[in-house]
């Protein structure tokens, strides 16, 4: 036998070591020689686990694998050989639902994501809540990022109107309220630094007059700081105030299942000023037959309250 056969057999021994071990934790079913990843069991797991945590499975099909490879740790975790094992394991301790809804949760987030929201926002809707509270007489423009991940959506809306908005209404203050229900992503908008990766669609001149380098990462300079972070479940409650503009974007209308959508969003509404505005995904739709929004003249993903 050659070098190279022995050097291929040895490896194929390994494989198969390694895959006895771990094979069955990680949904990877062996065929011989070959190991090949297969989800299928993942996704048939979610199907039935999902609407028990109100969450729906089409929101999840793209970033299931995220989702699988938690249910994979935890598998190794509890010493449970798979997802058969798993459910059983739900089943005797009710407990162990709000850590798979943790799981469940995907915080994907960037500065600027969407640029025609955002865009819609400088040129459309942010000066017309803006004139439109100057006209009642209130000295500040109150804003909700609800759902914000690691804050860059808070962040964003700060440092666009500060840099781009303020200077056309220099009496008016805005106050932007943040929430998420995970405590360690709120913990990463708190320190507010971040990869480069995450602030690719930023326009130029907004990232460099709003952040200065630390290390390997971009820090949110502190004049755009001032935004109040809070950790809430949205499904249980809301912050108080009445709100000029909420952003509730892909979280709430991609993953929560229709019933579920309708009483947060019909709750989310009752914080939002008539004549306010509500931002979602530009491919999530409002709930069927939520009553009280109409869509803002040419802005897409954009509602007004009436």
């Amino acid at each position: 036998m050659t070098r190279r056969g022995r050097t291929d057999g040895a490896r194929a021994r390994l494989l198969r070591d390694l895959g006895g071990r771990y094979a069955t934790a990680l949904g990877i079913k062996l065929d011989g020689r070959r190991a090949a990843m297969i989800d299928s069991d993942c996704i048939g797991f979610l199907q039935a686990a999902l609407p028990r945590l109100g969450l729906r499975w089409p929101g999840f099909r793209k970033v299931r694998r995220l989702v699988c490879k938690r249910l994979a740790r935890r598998l190794r975790e509890l010493n449970l050989p798979d997802l058969a094992a798993y459910r059983a394991f739900l089943d005797s301790r009710p407990g162990e639902w709000a850590i798979l809804d943790g799981y469940c949760r995907i915080p994907i987030s960037r500065f600027y994501r969407d640029r025609e929201i955002f865009e819609h926002l400088e040129h459309g809707v942010l000066p017309a809540l803006a004139e439109a509270t100057v006209a009642a007489g209130r000295s500040e423009l109150a804003c909700w990022s609800a759902c914000c991940a690691s804050g860059e959506e808070p962040y964003t809306l700060a440092i666009l109107w500060r840099l781009r908005l303020q200077h056309h209404f220099p009496g008016l203050g805005i106050r932007i309220v943040a929430t998420d229900i995970d405590a360690q992503v709120l913990q990463r908008a708190r320190t507010g630094c971040y990869r480069a990766s995450s602030l690719k669609a930023l326009p130029p001149p907004l990232l460099a007059e709003a952040f200065t380098r630390h290390g390997g990462e971009l820090c949110v300079r502190d004049e755009y700081r001032a935004i109040e972070i809070f950790q809430q479940d949205i499904r249980q409650t809301v912050p108080e105030g009445a709100f000029d503009l909420v952003l509730c974007r892909n979280a709430l209308l991609t993953y929560f299942e229709p019933v579920l959508q309708h009483e947060v969003m019909g709750r989310v509404a009752t914080r939002l000023r008539a004549g306010g505005a509500l931002v979602i995904g530009m491919h999530e739709a409002l709930p069927a037959n939520l009553p009280g929004f109409v869509p803002w003249p040419n802005a897409r993903a954009v509602f007004r309250r009436l």
